[in-house]
């Protein structure tokens, strides 16, 4: 199976495909596949490269790992398909976006309309076996992935980078922060989110600095389907 680079992407992404890892990560989520139930489905592996382009990117948020649960993964980190019930973390999200900013829970979890106001929500790793955490990393996903940051870092554009938790804020040393804004906390996930990410605002925070750099704010509310 070819894991095969956004149009939007390819222009800045190209050459990780000529690199020595991307055959043995292109050869080892094909086998996982053929043995195993992988998260997300092929299709939608690369839904955030697909759904927001370079030039259109003005925040990035940093996932660790897809959720591993069956319908949940479809390729933006913290998004579920309408009709899956959120997961812990993206409820303790739309909690903080309520204490921040007075926006509704919503009846879903689905992400879309943050990918489309020009906010790239992907995780490090961008596949996963069924029930098992983690269970694909070092594989190459994480060298492709911060190719992605690195492209990103590199517009000469302004953007606002999204680092929760411990592993997400170890990508900082990829950002230059004399250009853009690095905004970090705890992760929202139950373990973590009473040590430092319920308070933080960090979606006032991130409109805060699109406004300070002339960018459109983001439409943080989602809404109900």
């Amino acid at each position: 199976m070819a894991l095969t680079i956004p149009a939007l992407w390819q222009p800045v992404l190209a050459d990780e495909t000529s690199k020595p890892y991307w055959n043995d990560l292109e050869a080892f989520v094909a086998a996982e596949r053929a043995e195993q139930q992988v998260f997300p489905p092929e299709d939608q592996v690369f839904s955030a490269l697909e759904l927001t382009s370079p030039e259109q990117t003005k925040v990035l948020l940093l996932g660790q790992d897809p959720y591993h649960g069956p319908g949940q993964a479809h390729g933006l980190c913290f998004s579920v398909l309408p009709g899956i019930k959120a997961p812990p973390s993206l409820k303790n999200m739309f909690k903080e976006l309520k204490t921040d900013l007075g926006c509704v829970v919503p009846n879903n979890g689905y992400l879309l309309p943050w990918a489309k106001q020009g906010m790239l929500m992907i995780n490090a790793v961008m596949t996963v076996r069924a029930h098992t955490a983690n269970s694909h990393k070092n594989r190459g996903w994480e060298k492709f992935t911060d190719a992605v940051i690195r492209q990103v870092n590199a517009k000469p554009e302004h953007v606002v980078f999204v680092l929760w938790g411990a592993y997400a804020q170890k990508k900082a040393s990829l950002i230059d922060n004399s250009r853009h804004t690095i905004i970090q906390s705890a992760h929202p996930s139950p373990l973590s989110a009473d040590n430092g990410f319920f308070g933080s605002r960090p979606f006032s925070k991130i409109n805060a600095a699109l406004e300070a750099h002339g960018q459109s704010q983001i439409d943080w509310q989602i809404p109900n389907l």
